[in-house]
Formats: structure tokens, sequence, C-alpha cells
């Protein structure tokens, strides 16, 4: 039996060539997501051996809430991929990136603990790598640097600094002046040692020299990495969090393996011994490395967790599909050999000998498939590889598919195939043989049944829907849910996620259940058309279709899962961009916006450029305050914080009120707290709330020890050269003696030129303030957010710990906008990275994002349409061989060759279109509803994009007309009588 199913595997393997390509598909994009997620993995863990690379941490010994991390208390958002050796006191290589919610955060330390780190036994060096972020880089054409890769990280280096890093040419950065550039930046930048350019530091431009070139032991995937002298690195950390003399992490080499990395064991005994040495008042601790790398690196990969699933997405559409063309293939091979089956039964065969025989034709076809689809999944992930290597993001992870990669491919081509194969095996095997001697057709099961479940499934989808958006809206008005307790805690605690996604999987698995029930009123409706157009063949397509109504049913399918996945992401991404839109123009009410295409801040000198702008007549700034908490003890919280000039809500953005008057309190220096803060917080108009900042400030005491060093430095040195030259002076060696009062006059001289605010030191105070709350307002943009004068704000803050990420400007009176626009950038292109633009041009940029988000939903639908085509031309293709007597009767009594090819061509089309409708209606829906649930998070407006899925229902008709040329060919293809007498 099983030679017989190889035989006809063989001989029928012309029929599976769509089956195979449905197989490959999904295997491919299975295959593929294991692998990509496999070679992120291994690029993750490369870049945390090479950027997280000291052997010991020492970082805070006490845990803290994430409410206590206000936002940018961590100073610069480093990251895993930055290129930090992992000491950086923003947080080690991405621990306080914030990524993902297990990361967690302990309190800062003070950074002098490196004097006493440094004396333990076994350290080679102990200290704070300083990480800028938002740096720009000039190229040698002028340009600043940027790739897909990620923004660009600046570090502190020196010898000794980041083991991994290794100079290759020139020397490290000594000054403001002097950069060294990590290889691939200089490659980018077009730039080497000895060249000079420009960078763009957060309080303006700098003529800078490359000083040196530097390579890592791993690829850093396309980012941009500076090596500046590490005072000046330190000096701009402090700047840009607030943080003097405190870390999140010390990074510790050990000296035990003569500068190579220690074991594990080597780490544990290093990280015992400074902890045994660290003041027991220090709250610090010394953890090893590798329990850094392995706590950043799952963080990552968890971060990055979202790559796979969407790839598998693909797979499940393919391999779903896959399985009805599978069956249909199978359907006819079955019909086509009944007779076959029924010699053998009548021989003898048992019912299992049949079923094998199918059987082992479908482990062929799934095997066949399943290898292709291997070899096309890792031939996908090289080509994103290349791509992603040519857009400026090299990746140097293993990308070859692991041998668990290639079984898990094997075994799910397999079991689709088998699921698809067993129906129709099933009947092959248990037909009467008489029956099947004679090719009886059982009459189609009754589909009503099926139309009820579905229909009660997707009325359960429908009320999850709805409790879903009952929760949104109990959340943004602060009230309960229903007036059952157990269910308020129940809907706390599931959230709107839950029941969102619940709801949309038993509409989806309720359309398709219910989907054969619906064939024949959708036959008549879809139908109408072309049976009043197409008088003969309209009304013979529509009635065709309702004879296998679960195939029609099934075979729609395909499209109806990747249209309504479309269309429910495209009314999202159309409400998004709509509702930006309405912000816009009901909201805002500046002429120009300005912000930074860095890390957010503005430079000083470019905001002092545009005020000057000739035909300005009014600049606005909105000022972001680091590390402010509301509140103390327990109750203390964290929001963002900003300050703004009392015009903003006369002259840029019109508030919506929910509670006091908005202008009046930010006038009077009260606080204006967005809606969502205030319900978070039980705040209400009224209430004193205490504001907890941070100010930098000049430590007088340590400045002055500072500088009397500094000087007793320089006597002491100059005392002693004088010393020598007296000595060779006695000595008789009056040119030696000469030299060294030179040596000590230039050290005097020296000394003179050094520049003082290098002597300065600062430190950090904390202020609290007690301030009232004037007004709650409800606009999404600051909703999450709250709003205080610059008068109150300097009471909390100062320039230190608040900087500038956004200007609105107006013009004045009678003036051009179009001209001022062009001054306006002339006067900003000097500082390369702000970005000027108009209302129209802002909403343009929200759009032009939302749209490179969208071509991804359209490679799945690309992908649905292939899919479909194949689905289509498979049940067509099984429709003819079932008609080929019925086909051959028409064509005998003078139905054209034109007429049987559109018969099959509205057939088709209303199949295409069947689903396609279905799809959009059950996206659209699933589109509004998200829209409802995420109001309060900005999708304030409702917009349907019609024309999109206009687009769609004529492409809808196109994609069945196609797929009914094939099978109408092979119908023609047979002579008339031959047709007839078929059967």
């Amino acid at each position: 039996m099983i030679r017989i199913g190889l035989r006809d595997a063989r001989a029928h393997f012309g029929r599976f060539v769509m089956s195979i390509i449905a197989i490959a598909l999904g295997v491919s994009f299975v295959v593929g997501s294991f692998c990509f997620r496999e070679m992120m993995n291994n690029q993750v863990d490369q870049m945390m051996a090479s950027n997280s690379d000291a052997d010991v941490y020492v970082r805070g010994s006490q845990e803290q809430k994430d409410g206590s991390m206000a936002f940018g208390a961590s100073g610069s958002s480093g990251s895993g991929s930055s290129g930090s050796s992992g000491s950086d006191s923003s947080g080690s290589s991405g621990s306080s990136s914030g990524s993902d919610s297990s990361s967690k955060t302990y309190n800062r330390i003070d950074v002098d603990l490196t004097d006493t780190i440094g004396k333990v036994d076994g350290v080679k060096t102990a200290e704070a790598v300083y990480q800028v972020s938002g740096l720009v880089l000039v190229n040698k054409a002028g340009n600043a640097v940027s790739t897909m890769g990620g923004t660009t990280t600046s570090l502190g280096l020196a010898d000794g600094t980041w083991r991994s890093a290794t100079l290759t040419k020139g020397r490290w950065a000594e000054n403001k002046q002097e950069i060294a550039l990590h290889a691939f930046a200089a490659e980018t930048a077009g730039l080497t040692v000895g060249d000079t350019t420009k960078l763009v530091y957060p309080d303006g431009v700098t003529d800078v020299k490359v000083v040196g070139l530097f390579d890592t032991s791993s690829s850093q995937a396309g980012a941009i990495i500076i090596g500046l002298a590490p005072e000046v690195a330190k000096d701009y950390f402090q700047q840009q969090s607030g943080q003097v003399g405190t870390a999140r992490y010390l990074s510790v080499y050990g000296s035990a393996n003569g500068g190579r990395p220690l074991s594990v064991e080597q780490q544990q005994v290093l990280a015992d011994r400074i902890n045994a040495a660290l003041p027991k008042d220090s709250k610090a601790k010394a953890v090893t490395g590798q329990s850094v790398r392995d706590d950043n690196a799952e963080s990552t990969k968890k971060a990055l967790g979202f790559v796979q699933p969407l790839i598998l997405i693909f797979a499940v559409i393919a391999l779903f599909v896959g399985s009805f063309i599978i069956a249909n293939t199978f359907s006819m091979i079955v019909r086509e050999s009944m007779r076959g089956y029924a010699l053998l039964r009548s021989i003898g065969a048992s019912p299992a000998q049949v079923f094998v025989t199918v059987v082992v034709q479908a482990i062929v076809l799934g095997l066949v498939g399943s290898v292709i689809g291997i070899g096309l999944g890792w031939a996908m992930v090289k080509g994103i590889v290349a791509l992603m290597a040519q857009m400026g993001t090299p990746m140097t992870g293993s990308s070859d598919p692991s041998a668990t990669d290639m079984l898990i491919g094997l075994v799910v081509g397999l079991l689709v195939t088998l699921l698809g194969a067993a129906l129709p095996a099933q009947r092959a095997a248990m037909a009467p043989p008489i029956q099947a001697m004679n090719e009886t057709v059982n009459p189609e099961k009754p589909v009503w049944p099926r139309g009820l479940a579905g229909t009660a499934m997707i009325a359960l989808g429908a009320v999850s829907w709805l409790w879903c958006w009952r929760i949104a809206v109990a959340n943004g008005e602060g009230v309960a849910v229903s007036s059952w307790g157990w269910l308020n805690d129940w809907s706390s605690e599931l959230g709107t996620g839950w029941p969102l996604g619940i709801g949309a999987a038993l509409i989806v698995l309720g359309v398709i259940v219910a989907g054969p029930a619906w064939v024949a009123p959708a036959g008549t409706v879809l139908g109408w058309i072309p049976a009043h157009v197409f008088r003969v063949t309209g009304r013979l397509a529509s009635r065709n279709l309702q004879r296998q109504k679960r195939r029609t049913s099934n075979t729609a399918a395909a499209l109806f899962v990747g249209v309504a996945i479309v269309s429910c992401l495209g009314v999202v991404a159309s409400s998004a961009k709509a509702s930006v839109a309405g912000i816009v123009d009901s909201g805002l009410k500046s002429d120009f916006s300005a912000m930074s295409a860095s890390d957010g801040r503005i430079p000083d000198d470019a905001i002092e450029a545009i005020r000057k702008t000739d035909g300005v007549g009014s600049v606005s700034q909105s000022r972001m305050l680091m590390g402010v908490t509301y509140g103390s003890g327990d109750d203390e919280t964290a929001a963002m914080t900003f300050a703004e000039q009392p015009s903003l809500f006369t002259d840029v953005f019109a508030p919506v009120t929910h509670e006091g008057d908005a202008d009046r309190a930010l006038r009077d220096g009260e606080l204006v707290v967005g809606i969502t803060v205030a319900k978070d917080n039980g705040w209400k108009v009224g209430d004193t709330v205490t504001v907890n900042g941070r100010q930098v400030v000049v430590d007088e005491e340590a400045t002055a020890k500072a500088q009397q060093e500094y000087q007793d430095q320089v006597k002491a040195k100059v005392d002693g050269l004088s010393t020598e030259a007296q000595q060779l002076l006695a000595a008789g060696d009056a040119a030696g003696a000469q030299a060294k009062m030179a040596e000590a006059q230039q050290a005097g001289e020296d000394a003179k030129k050094v520049d003082p605010s290098t002597l300065v030191k600062t430190k950090t105070e904390t202020t609290h303030v007690k301030v009232r709350i004037g007004a709650i307002i409800e606009n999404s943009v600051y909703r999450s957010m709250v709003l205080m004068n610059d008068e109150t704000a300097g009471k909390i803050a100062n320039q230190y710990t608040m900087f500038t990420i956004m200007l609105f400007v107006n013009a004045a009176h009678g003036q051009d906008l179009g001209e001022l626009k062009t001054r306006l950038v002339d006067a900003v292109k000097p500082y390369y990275v702000v970005n000027v633009q108009t209302r129209e041009e802002f909403k343009s940029t929200m759009s032009t994002m939302v749209d490179q988000i969208l071509l991804v939903l359209y490679a799945l639908l690309a992908l649905s349409i292939v899919i479909a085509v194949f689905g289509i031309v498979n049940t067509l293709a099984l429709s003819v061989s079932e008609r080929t007597k019925e086909i051959g009767l028409l064509r005998a009594i003078g139905t054209s060759r034109a007429q049987i090819r559109g018969m099959l061509g509205i057939e088709a089309a209303i199949i295409a279109v069947f689903g396609t409708v279905m799809g959009m209606v059950v996206g659209v829906a699933a589109g509004a509803v998200i829209r409802a649930v995420y109001e309060s998070n900005g999708l304030s407006t409702l917009s349907v994009p019609w024309n999109q899925l206009g687009v769609f229902l004529v492409l809808s008709i196109l994609v069945g007309l196609a797929a009914s040329i094939s099978p109408a060919t092979r119908a023609l293809r047979q002579p008339v009588l031959d047709a007839v007498a078929s059967e």
C-alpha cells in the first residue's frame, strides 16, 4: 500500500504544485521567524559581551519603584547597542532604558566609591563611564550623520575605559575640540584621523578634530559611537541628567588574567572582596558582570520579542489557507481515484490500508513543501540581513537555521498537510465499494447548525468588545464598570487588552464557522449585478457557488483574514492621522513649531537665532524638567513636567478645560494638570501638592578646595624644577640648569592658561516646593503632563535640570508666512538638528510616520492576495473536475468558450468579493472599537479610509478574474465529447 501511495504521489505530482507553494510559504515564515529571533538574540548577546564587558559592576543595593524614577532621572537613555561599556552612569548599557517593564532600577551611588574599590586586591580599574545622548556628528559633506540603526551615542573614553574597544589609529580625545570615532561612524561620515568637522553638542555647534579611530569586538548594529574626552562627557552628562557625583553603575576590571576577562567564578570572588570593602552606609553592592549582562540581554530580547509574532502572522495565514488548498487538492485526487480505491477494497484491502495510500501522498507533499520552505525561510532571513546592512544596520549574529528550527518547520509542514488530507483520506477509506464504483456523490450536509454556532460566537465577541469599551470609559472617567463589585475587580485586573483580544478571536472564528451559512444569501446579493448583466453565465455562476458552501466559504477565508487585519489597522492609522490633524487644526494656534531631530533638546544658540529672525512676533518655549516627582514617601509619584510661558493657552494651544481656569492658573504660578495624571493621583483643583526637583549649583567649598589643590600642585612642580635647576648649576651644568628654569617658567605660564571652569565643582540640591493645582485639562497632548510657568519652575529646577524641547513661533502681524519660513530655516541651518515646520507640515510628518507603518500591512495584504489566488484557483479546479460532464453539455448545446470563461470568472470574483467584504466589515468594526478604547490616548477622531477600502474591493474582483484563467483554460482544453462521456 505504501508503494501504491508513492506511485500515486508521482502520478499526481502536477496537482500538488499549488499545495507545495502554500506549504513552502507557511514553513518559510515559521523557519524565518525562528531564525530571525535567534539572530537578534545572538546579536544582543554579542553586543552585551562587548558593550557591558566589565568583570564586576557596583550598583545601588536598594531596588526602587518605577514611580520613583522620575522621567529623565537616569540621564541619557543608553541601550545595549549604544556602545557603552556598561558602566555608564546612565544605567549600564540600557538597564535604565526602560524598554522592558521587568528591568530593575536601584538607588544611585557615589562615584567617589571608585577610590575605595580601586584599592581592593585584584582590581585593575574602577570608574564611571559617562554616556551622553543626542549629539549629532556632521559628515564630510556637511550633513548630519544618521542611520537606521539608532541614535548617536557619545562616551567618555580613555585608555582602559572600555576593554572591548581597540584604538586602531591615533589617540583618544583630550578636550571638547577633539573626538575619536568608531570605525563604522568614521566610514559612514567619510572621516578619518586628522579631519576636522562639526559636532552638535547640547549647547551648540563646535568645530572638532578627529584624533583617533577605534573598533569593537562586535557589530554595533548601525549605531554611531563617538568617543569624547572623559571630563567633557561627564560635564554634559551632568547637564542632561541633573545628577552630580552619583552613578547607577560603576564598572570594575579585574587584574587576575592580565587584562583578559575574568571567568564567572573569578568575577564572584572579586565581587565578594569589593562588597567586604564597601562602607556599610554606601548603599552599594557589587555584582558579577555576567549577571548584569544576562539581565540586560533578557530585557532587550523581551523588547524585541514582537518581531517573531509579527512574522508568524504571515505563517498562520499561509498555513491556514494552505490546509484548505491541500484539502481541495486531495478531494480532487480522491474523486478521480475513487474507482481505484473501490477496486482495492473489493480485492480485500481494508479501509485503513486505503487511508494509508492517501496519507503517504500527503507525507510526500508535506516533506517536499517543508524542505523548500526551510530553504526559503533561510533565504528570507539572509535577504533581511543584507537589506539591513544596505540601510546602515549591519548584523553579525548568526542567521543560519538550527537543527531545531528545521525540525519545527518540517513538523509544522507535515502536520498541516496531514490535517488537510485527513478528511479526503477518510472519505476514500470509508466509502462503500459499490458506491465508489458508481462515483455516487453524497449531498452536502446542512450548514444551518454552523450558522447558528458562528452567530453565537460573533455575539459573544461583540459582548467582549462592549465590555472592553466599558472598561476604557470607566478608567477614563474614574467611574465603576458596573454595579457589581466582583465584575469591577475582575475588569481592573484584566484591563482592556484581554477583552479586546478575546472579542477579536471570537468574531474572526465565528465568521469562519458561520461562513457556509452565508454563502447562499451572499451569492444572491453579490450575484445580482452579474445575473442581470450576464443573464445566463451570471445566474449559473451564482448557483454553482451554492453547491459546495463549505468549500466556497473556506476559499474566501484567506482574503477574509488578511483584509480584516489590514482594514482594522487601516482604520486605526487613518484615525491616528485624523486625530493629529484635528488637534493641530482645532488647538494649535502658532504659525510654526520647532523641535530637535536628535535627543529633543534645542541648543540655546538656536533659540536665540530664531528669536532674532526678522518677522518673528513671539516665541514660546516648552522646557522639560528632569527628575520631578510629586508627594513624598509611599505616595511619591512621577509625571512628565514642563515649564511654559504664560502665553501658552492664548498664543499657542487652546485648552480643553475639565476643571478650573487653565490660562489664569498658569499665569498665577499654579499647576495645570493633565486629566490622566489627576485621576491617577486623585487630585482636584484646589489641592496643594509637594513638587520635588533638583538644582545643580556650584559647591563653593569643593571648588575652593580644588583650586587650592591645583595651585599646590603647580607650586610643588615649579619648586621641584627650580630645586633641580639649582642642583645642576651647583654641579656646573649651566645649560641643564637653564633648561630646567625654562621648564619651570613654562609650567607657571601653562597654569595661567587653565580654564577656571574646569576647577569648578558642583553639587545637586533637592528642592521641595508646595504648589496649588489651579486647573485640570483634557487636551490629548497634555493628558499625561503637568505644566507650570517659568517662575514656579525656577524654584524647582535650574538650567542644568531643565531644557527646551520645543518652540512655538508666531509671525508678526502682516508677515508673509512663506518668506518667514525660509528665514527661519536659514537661521537654524548652522545647528543641523533643529527642524522648523508649519502646521500643515507638522500634520504631514505625522501622516508619513503612520504610512511607513502601513507598509508592513500592505505586505500582509499582498501575501493574503497571493495565497487567495492559489485557493480560488484550487477551488475552481476542483469544481471544474466535478462538473466536467456539465461543462461539456453546456458547450454541446451552444455555450461559447467566452461564456464558460465568464461563468468561471464570475464565480471566482464572487468568492473574492465575499471574503473581502467580510474582512472589511470585521476589520472596520475592530478598528472602530480600538479607536474608542484608546480615545483617551489621543485617538479622538474616528476616520474610515473609504478610498482604501474601495481599492481593496476592486482589487478583489481583479484577483478573482485572474484566478479563474487557469481553471477555465483547463475546462476548455478537454474535447466536448470526451467531457460529456466522462461520467
